[in-house]
């Protein structure tokens, strides 16, 4: 059953169907706007049922005790630092633990970015969950969201949050590509971070970190769009913009300091890169 009354210290916004028409209908909020925003803490007989969906994207977050959902057939139990989004029109049912109920913050979604996000993030009608490691910034975004709507409904606070709720969405794209600590992916990548000024035999580093070299090339592709050697030459040229930027050094030491000792292939790596000589951008004015 589901419970109709609130619950102690909840917040809750809802904004008007007529003002969400009309934010949908404007160019700086129709490629997302939120509809409803809230935060139930310790939501014991929390339950929704919905067999057709809902309008609007749903997005919570769990931060402390259990729940659950129903998608598709497959019964799911939900954990603290966790996050559902269900996209809208798929049917869904969920809700708190009955001995631990959960504590969440969530949201409401539409527009015509939406999908687009949510296929950043990962999401869709068969995978709706997603584990946090940075679960206090999408709670201080939910915060901030429900906080704004809690002040008023005019077009200025729900353009603003129209982007918190982007930066959520964008967050739990990145929370989903950004390898996790102590993976052969994450210590891949540290290893070439810590060795901009080396070189890197990519099979050594598969076995360092325990992998097949095939398989830590795909996992680079996934995660950077590009291979091993194309993110440690990132890095180089990453380190030698700031030297360029920040030092008198020589363009010759500045490769150096990047691991290629031979200038010219250094400013040709450079310029393949830049689209320019690594002088003509040390000359080049910024900011």
């Amino acid at each position: 059953m589901e419970r109709r009354d609130g619950f102690d210290h909840q917040r809750m916004s809802v904004v008007p169907y007529p003002l969400v028409d009309a934010a949908l209908s404007r160019p700086a909020t129709r490629r997302i706007v939120v509809t409803d925003a809230g935060h139930f803490p310790q939501a014991n007989g929390h339950a929704r049922h919905r067999p057709a969906g809902a309008p609007e994207t749903i997005v919570i977050v769990c931060v402390a005790g259990k729940g659950w959902i129903d998608i598709g057939g497959v019964h799911t139990r939900i954990g603290s630092s966790t996050a559902l989004v269900i996209p809208n029109g798929v049917p869904h049912s969920y809700g708190a633990d009955a001995e631990d109920p959960w504590t969440i913050w969530w949201c409401h979604l539409r527009g015509t970015d939406v999908p687009e996000l949510l296929e950043a993030a990962g999401v869709s009608a068969a995978k709706v969950t997603m584990s946090l490691r940075a679960v206090d910034r999408a709670t201080a975004l939910l915060d901030e969201i429900a906080t704004s709507l809690e002040r008023d409904t005019t077009p200025a606070r729900l353009l603003a949050a129209s982007g918190m709720a982007w930066r959520l969405l964008t967050q739990l794209a990145v929370d989903r590509a950004l390898p996790e600590d102590g993976t052969p992916l994450e210590r891949a990548i540290r290893y070439l971070e810590e060795r901009v000024d080396g070189r890197v035999q990519v099979p050594d580093l598969a076995a360092m970190v325990g992998v097949s070299t095939s398989h830590l090339a795909a996992l680079f592709r996934e995660a950077t769009g590009g291979g091993v050697l194309a993110y440690h030459l990132a890095q180089k040229m990453a380190r030698a913009r700031r030297l360029l930027d920040t030092t008198q050094l020589p363009v010759a030491e500045v490769g150096r300091a990047v691991g290629m000792d031979d200038p010219f292939y250094f400013s040709r790596q450079f310029r393949r890169t830049h689209g320019m000589s690594p002088s003509t951008y040390r000359s080049t004015r910024k900011g």
